[in-house]
């Protein structure tokens, strides 16, 4: 059973949306605050967290970032009043699946949480990558370089699960705009992708190791193969 953390301090809403998830078979966990959640989110089995970005302690995004480092693999959708652009593109930024304004179609919202655990779930058995120079763990979110791991943003690392999914197959600038941004691929231009992809490939390849290639005015390719 998949279980929902909801961080919600509107008790109306918080309780609401805890009763619909829970008829669709979800456990779920409750949390008011910011504190709350984070006792929660350490002490349970979570595997998606329903956020909000005004809390009483604190603000969502702060919570993010902090989930994040604790465990990448755990998706955050933000639920919120706020609906400026530069809010959802923070909240992309630090790694969230989604960026949900109030008030929304909880018919909508249901199907979002059940496709994301789907995506995550199947990503888990995803093969890891390791050519004697370049090492991936999907399952773990490692990427080492001649051994020494590497930090990549979330973006960059939604391109590199991308781009090993898709192994030689061309990938246009709108296919990787969509996958990688989703609802916020109307604010992302080819000049923004080329910046994320190009600054991974610095991260990733050397003079003699090269993992993705430039198909000029199309979009982009993996090419690396496995030992």
């Amino acid at each position: 059973m998949n279980t929902i953390l909801i961080i919600e301090d509107d008790k109306f809403l918080n309780k609401g949306l805890q009763y619909d998830l829970e008829a669709e078979g979800y456990q779920t966990f409750s949390a008011f605050h910011m504190e709350e959640a984070k006792r929660i989110y350490c002490k349970k089995h979570i595997n998606l967290v329903l956020l909000d970005v005004n809390l009483p302690d604190g603000d969502g995004f702060n919570f993010c970032k902090w989930a994040k480092e604790q465990n990448k693999k755990i998706p955050i959708i933000f639920l919120t009043a706020r609906d400026l652009e530069k809010d959802a593109v923070k909240g992309y930024d630090l790694g969230a699946e989604d960026y949900v304004t109030k008030p929304f179609s909880v018919v909508l919202l249901r199907k979002k949480i059940a496709v994301i655990l789907k995506r995550f779930e199947s990503e888990e058995n995803l093969l890891d990558y390791d050519d004697g120079f370049l090492s991936i763990n999907l399952g773990n979110i490692d990427v080492c370089k001649r051994q020494e791991r590497i930090n990549l943003t979330p973006t960059e690392y939604k391109l590199l699960k991308v781009f090993l999914a898709n192994p030689r197959q061309l990938l246009t600038h709108d296919m990787l705009i969509e996958k990688v941004w989703g609802l916020e691929s109307v604010f992302i231009d080819k000049h923004a992708l080329a910046v994320n992809v190009n600054r991974m490939r610095n991260k990733i390849e050397d003079a003699e190791h090269t993992y993705i290639s430039n198909v000029y005015g199309m979009g982009y390719q993996w090419v690396g193969e496995k030992e």
